[in-house]
This record gives structure tokens, C-alpha cells and sequence, in this order.
């Protein structure tokens, strides 16, 4: 806690000040253009992977950057949905990225097959990813696989459905590569058709 605690010090004394202009612009306005889905793990950062300023991302991260359907939302809890539905409804956002990444742990357990019967609350959220191969597998196409998974996901909630039909709403698929940097897009296939 020492560690959030010089950081927080660190941000009002030499960072909030040097934003000032900023803060105070955020704190009557609200009007972020993407919707950010990515993953809980600490090591992606969206503002930092994407290089934006307060504001600009209104983000939402779920282990393994799950998003489930609308039908399943009742079964998941409300608290991506509402997000979702906020982001676009009321905020406007003109694009969703939902954003994957290498070595995720979720994704690795899927595909190797792990015993999550230690983790009921793990397993039943890990049920809105695609199921992966009876054999254990490499876990990076289905890192891919659930990226546009979830992309098609997105399409079934309402709002997202009515911005898209509209055409001011785009959804864009990512996978972020950790050690490297990179970023892999994922075509949203199964919207396509």
C-alpha cells in the first residue's frame, strides 16, 4: 500500500498540477469516442497501449475480456451490460475495441484445459468464451477466437445493435502482444455475414 500511497502523492503534487487545465475541462465534461473492452490483467494498459489522456477511453475490463451476450446478461450480471449500454446510448462512443492479449491466463486455462474446480466463479464467467478444442492446444488462436467472439457478442446487446444498423458505431477487434507491443487486428467475421 506504501507504493499507492507515494504514487498518489506523486500524481497531486507533480502530475494533476501540470493537467490542471485538463481536470477541470473532465470535470464538466464527459465525451470519451471509444469504448476500450479489454482484459483485467495488469499488464495491459489501455490509456498506456493507446496513448490516451483522461477521458478520451471509457473502459471496461473483464477476465479474459469477456463480454457476455445480451441473452446470457440476466445469467452474468448487469454490470457489462450497463457499461456497454452507457458507452453507447448516453455517451455516444463512435468505436469499440475489444482488445485480447498474449499469455492471458484465462485463455490459457481454457485451451490447456484446466480443472477449474476450485474457481466456480472463474469457470461460470469463463463459459461466455469460446470452448476450446477437446485437445490441449496453444492458446494463442483461441486468444483470436475469443476476441471475435466477443465482438460478436457486442452485436447482440440492443444499443449496440441499433448504433450499428445506424452506422455510427464501428466495433474493432485487437490482440496486444506483451512482450513485443504489437497489435494484431481481428476482423469481427462473424458480424460480417
Amino acid at each position: 500500500m506504501h507504493d499507492l500511497t507515494e504514487g498518489l502523492a506523486q500524481f497531486q503534487q507533480d502530475v494533476f498540477p501540470a493537467k490542471a487545465e485538463l481536470f477541470a475541462r473532465l470535470a464538466t465534461t464527459h465525451r470519451p469516442r471509444t469504448l476500450f473492452i479489454g482484459c483485467s490483467d495488469a499488464r495491459v494498459v489501455p490509456e498506456l497501449i493507446t496513448q490516451r489522456e483522461p477521458g478520451e477511453l471509457f473502459v471496461i475490463r473483464t477476465a479474459g475480456n469477456l463480454v457476455p451476450a445480451h441473452t446470457d446478461v440476466a445469467d452474468a450480471g448487469d454490470g457489462v451490460a450497463a457499461g456497454i449500454e452507457y458507452a453507447v446510448a448516453v455517451l455516444g462512443v463512435a468505436d469499440i475495441v475489444v482488445c485480447g492479449h498474449s499469455a492471458c491466463g484465462a485463455m490459457t486455462a481454457l485451451a490447456a484445459g484446466q480443472d477449474l474446480a476450485e474457481l466456480p466463479a472463474v469457470a461460470r464467467w469463463l463459459r461466455h468464451a469460446p470452448p476450446a478444442e477437446a485437445a490441449p492446444r496453444e492458446p494463442g488462436p483461441l486468444i483470436r477466437d475469443n476476441v471475435a467472439a466477443q465482438l460478436a457478442h457486442l452485436a447482440t446487446h440492443p444499443a449496440v445493435a441499433r448504433a450499428l444498423a445506424a452506422g455510427t458505431l464501428a466495433l474493432h477487434g485487437w490482440v496486444y502482444d506483451i512482450p513485443t507491443g504489437a497489435v494484431e487486428r481481428i476482423e469481427p467475421a462473424a458480424l460480417a455475414a
